[in-house]
């Protein structure tokens, strides 16, 4: 992709990020702090229009000893990366619930239940971009990782690595650089709680395997044409080493990038573009208006159909941690609701509101219509993503 494209979906995200209240931005503390924050965007082309439907900014994920308490309200990752995704999923079942009541959505389209096994899909035409104002942590931001240390050397595995819990210990953080093309946990301080969060780089790689839809989205959407496209990231946080080695298929992807399809499921690489358009608050841009810096702690989320939410702890801000009433519109909880709304206006579609009329949402994710979907993430996790250990605990709660 040319630079001008990239360009292009840059700056439909940050146009609409400009558009959000004070709020919802980092800002400059009462202490001569200036905050800094990633974040991305889900852009669609449609003859030759780029729109931003979906954005968000973030950099925490919730740590392990927390998820038991979640309760489905809580969000579990909100970097910028992965709650834009989220966001997007939340988008498509408003789009699809507005074509139901009013008749029209310039990107989604009806099925009929005799052409497939999903009520809606993709309109022809649309491809799908996303925007990320840093590289994702993980294995794509390895190597600039390591040219910001004093000695840039690779880390080796320390002595007291090996009095860590065996799933953090194989699920390395920010250091070890001397493991590339790893599965790592989300990156933190080394006094932050632990967590089982899966690098940006590594859930994006995944993204390749399973499409841009979330599990109940899938319940709905054709899921074979929404994949990313193309990711979009500024000039000095790209390295092609990094990117080629987490992404492609010459990569760590490899061993799945020959196989064949699984159901609608397949491996779509995305293609790697860079931007010199800069986001006001990347910790670049804002470093070079001041030397005092610190993260924010306040994430954002926008969507097209209408979401905008302040998120603190993985909860509306200003919300007690875990009770519904502070629940994002992307939380488990409130995506099953949606997605219960959904399916009764689907009568055709019997066996989509069947299963989610289930007790808990581990029932809902035991159903045999994510069979293919399953398989394919079992498949990229076992054999491209080998170590993945999966984060659970808010899995058994109801809505009812």
């Amino acid at each position: 992709m040319a630079v001008p494209t990239a360009n292009v979906i840059a700056e439909a995200v940050l146009a609409q990020f400009g558009k959000l209240p004070a709020k919802r931005k980092p800002k400059i503390r009462d202490n001569g702090l200036h905050e800094w924050i990633p974040a991305s965007g889900i852009v669609a082309e449609k003859d030759g229009i780029f729109t931003c439907v979906s954005l968000a900014t973030g950099m925490k994920c919730l740590p392990a000893s927390k998820m038991p308490s979640c309760n489905g309200v809580g969000l579990h990752d909100w970097h910028a990366e992965i709650l834009t995704i989220r966001t997007f999923n939340r988008f498509v079942l408003d789009e699809c619930i507005q074509l139901m009541d009013n008749g029209s959505s310039d990107l989604i389209e009806r099925s009929s239940p005799s052409a497939g096994v999903h009520p809606f899909r993709l309109r022809r035409g649309v491809k799908l971009h996303m925007y990320a104002s840093e590289a994702p942590c993980g294995d794509a931001s390895m190597e600039n990782l390591m040219a910001a240390q004093d000695d840039a050397s690779p880390w080796d595995m320390s002595a007291e690595a090996a009095g860590e819990d065996e799933a953090l210990r194989q699920l390395p953080g920010r250091a070890y650089f001397s493991r590339l093309g790893v599965v790592r946990r989300k990156p933190a301080r080394s006094d932050a709680p632990p967590t089982l969060s899966k690098s940006c780089s590594d859930k994006l790689a995944l993204k390749q395997c399973t499409s841009l839809l979330a599990s109940l989205t899938s319940l709905f959407v054709d899921p074979s044409n929404i994949y990313i496209s193309t990711l979009v990231m500024p000039e000095d946080q790209y390295s092609a080493t990094a990117c080629q080695r987490a992404f492609s298929a010459t990569g760590r992807m490899s061993a799945i990038a020959d196989e064949v399809t699984v159901g609608d499921y397949s491996f779509r690489p995305f293609s790697v573009a860079t931007t010199t358009v800069q986001f006001e608050y990347s910790r670049r841009a804002v470093q070079s208006r001041s030397d005092n810096l610190t993260t924010s702690n306040l994430a954002a989320a926008w969507a097209l159909s209408g979401i905008e939410e302040s998120i603190l702890g993985g909860v509306i801000q200003g919300h007690k941690p875990f009770l519904p009433k502070g629940a994002s519109s992307m939380s488990r909880r409130r995506m099953w609701q949606a997605c219960r709304e959904l399916a009764g206006k689907l009568p055709e579609w019997p066996a989509i509101a069947t299963q989610l009329d289930a007790v808990t949402y581990d029932q809902i994710k035991q159903c045999r219509l994510f069979e293919m979907r399953n398989k394919a993430k079992a498949r990229a996790r076992n054999v491209a993503l080998a170590g993945w250990i999966q984060n659970t605990g808010d899995d058994t709660f109801s809505i009812e």
